[in-house]
């Protein structure tokens, strides 16, 4: 661990020259250490996370095409689903993960159309942040919030603020009554206008939408050199949904909801500008966190993988 953690910070250290050197690569950053230390820390106290090979199998197939927005007629490199299994015992025995899917349903996924909160779904969203507020991975990050003076250590006014950034309804569409939250866009998906798909970057609400035939999945996007494993923790992905394609999407596979959301929260809450991005390591994966405000609610928030398998690493090792 010792040798990694040194490497690490050798791979930190050569990113900073990189960017100091290269005016030209000045917008990618330098890996923040403290986010990263902090998020290996969650990604250890993720009980919840189902495991690859063992409580889920995907299958990556072929590399997508370009797809031009807004075109709809794409060709499919890949025949089959992207899940070729998921323990669905494991995953409805997840507390979290059972509550997290009763929201699923509770949206308009078209943009425009106002979204109506009925009384049985204000209390599914309690219930589903009660159950992630009691995991270790969210007391760890309160505790952390806490401690940078981002959050109060009283356990409601904590509750009340994710409700805020995640679920406080507003306008993404003008003209209209409020019609979209942070986490509709971010783990259900929305379309816009009828022609594109915005958001979508949950995998458990991938598998559902792909085992009921509402989702098709079209090949995985990766740089040319890049081949993704099956154990990948990030995917980049197309695939079409209600008719419309997503050219590229990305999404954690395997995470519970809970570290999803803490991620994003915490780097919501650490930074004031509309868009933010951070260059973190996550267990052998080297990725970018892009989180995008809409005022004091998310606006989007998703994971871009740039190595894995430790390559980032090893790389720097020679």
């Amino acid at each position: 661990m010792a040798v990694i953690k040194q490497l690490n910070r050798f791979c930190g250290v050569l990113v900073l020259l990189a960017v100091s050197l290269c005016g030209l690569n000045a917008s990618r950053p330098a890996v923040n250490q403290e986010l990263s230390t902090l998020f290996n820390e969650l990604w250890q106290l993720d009980e919840n996370r189902m495991r690859p090979g063992i409580d889920y199998n995907i299958s990556v197939q072929g590399r997508a095409s370009f797809v031009s927005p807004g075109n709809h007629v794409v060709q499919d490199h890949a025949s089959l689903p992207l899940f070729s299994s998921v323990d669905e015992n494991k995953l409805k025995n997840l507390t979290t993960a059972t509550s997290f899917m009763k929201l699923l349903d509770n949206y308009e996924f078209s943009t425009g159309v106002a979204e109506r909160v009925t009384a049985e779904e204000q209390t599914e969203t309690n219930l589903f942040l009660d159950a992630v507020l009691q995991t270790e991975v969210m007391k760890r990050t309160h505790r952390y919030l806490v401690s940078k003076g981002k959050s109060s250590s009283n356990l409601r006014l904590f509750k009340n603020q994710l409700h805020l950034i995640w679920f406080h309804l507003y306008h993404r569409q003008r003209n209209t009554s409020p019609d979209s939250c942070g986490f509709e866009h971010v783990f259900v998906g929305e379309t816009k206008s009828g022609t594109e798909i915005i958001g979508f970057h949950n995998w458990i609400q991938f598998y559902l939408q792909e085992k009921n035939s509402h989702l098709d999945y079209k090949g995985f996007k990766a740089r040319m050199n890049d081949l993704p494993d099956q154990d990948d923790h990030v995917l980049s992905l197309q695939f079409s949904w209600h008719g419309l394609v997503k050219p590229v999407g990305s999404a954690f596979i395997g995470t519970s909801p809970e570290f999803e959301m803490a991620l994003f929260t915490v780097i919501f809450l650490m930074n004031t500008e509309r868009s933010t991005t951070v260059l973190v390591n996550i267990d052998q994966c080297q990725m970018e966190l892009v989180v995008i405000r809409h005022g004091r609610a998310l606006g989007t928030a998703y994971p871009k993988l740039l190595s894995s398998n430790s390559r980032h690493v090893r790389q720097h090792s020679h």
